[in-house]
């Protein structure tokens, strides 16, 4: 872990790309801006260890079988309802 110290105003770059800046510090609470591109998903830590058990949790639920439905008749060139060849005689 890499630990760094900032204050108020200042800023720490990761990759380039993701810009982490302490907003406020109010006593033992730090306000942070987070700026990065739209497909960097942000979270706090909370929040994402709960998005990591739910979609575990989608993985691993036993699949329900629903039961079959009719599939539709076959239809014959004619547009008639397709039935069993004549027997020969």
């Amino acid at each position: 872990m890499l630990i760094l110290s900032r204050k108020s105003g200042e800023s720490i770059v990761i990759d380039g790309r993701i810009k982490l800046t302490v907003m406020r510090v109010d006593g033992e609470v730090v306000k942070i801006g987070i700026e990065a591109p739209a497909e960097v998903p942000v979270h706090r830590q909370e929040v994402y260890e709960e998005i990591q058990r739910s979609n575990q949790q989608a993985i691993t639920r036993s699949t329900v079988t629903l039961p079959k439905l009719p599939g539709p008749k076959s239809v014959n060139p004619t547009g008639n309802p397709a039935s069993s060849p004549p027997r020969k005689p």
